[in-house]
């Protein structure tokens, strides 16, 4: 896996990241470290990468075990150390499941797989973050076929 981060001119604190599969990520600094908030800080694309990791494995998981999944969402609220390196301290996972008559048990066994197996990212923060998670389970009522 590779990845090329270029600054993108003399003024301001904006980085282009162009991902090894062809894609683009942007990203920009806080104003007063120079940056202008036209895109996500570098930290919150790491965090959010994170949450993207640990769902794509609990819908995969879910899906694996026959359960009715369809949708997830993961919010992830955490907090950094106040000096530098600012790493995170605390990451807190609450995931909302909807499907159809989800298994509570399996819910719970996809999200700690995902955290204890299968999510890169979690697992790496973990070391120097305290991982805690949450989850519900929304019943989807709709009568639409599962994607």
């Amino acid at each position: 896996m590779e990845c090329t981060v270029r600054w993108t001119g003399l003024s301001g604190m904006t980085f282009l990241a162009e991902t090894g599969s062809g894609h683009v990520v942007a990203m920009d600094g806080a104003p007063e470290g120079g940056g202008r908030n036209l895109a996500p800080r570098p930290m919150e694309v790491v965090l959010a990468g994170t949450g993207g990791c640990t769902a794509y494995d609990v819908v995969l998981i879910l899906r694996k075990s026959q359960q009715d999944i369809r949708g997830c969402d993961v919010t992830l609220k955490s907090e950094r150390a106040e000096k530098d390196p600012k790493v995170f301290t605390k990451i807190h996972f609450h995931f909302t499941v909807r499907g159809r008559n989800l298994k509570p048990n399996m819910v719970e066994r996809a999200i700690k797989l995902s955290h204890e197996k299968y999510c890169s990212a979690s697992i790496m923060l973990e070391k120097t973050a305290e991982i805690t998670h949450s989850f519900e389970i929304v019943e989807d009522l709709a009568d639409a076929p599962a994607e």
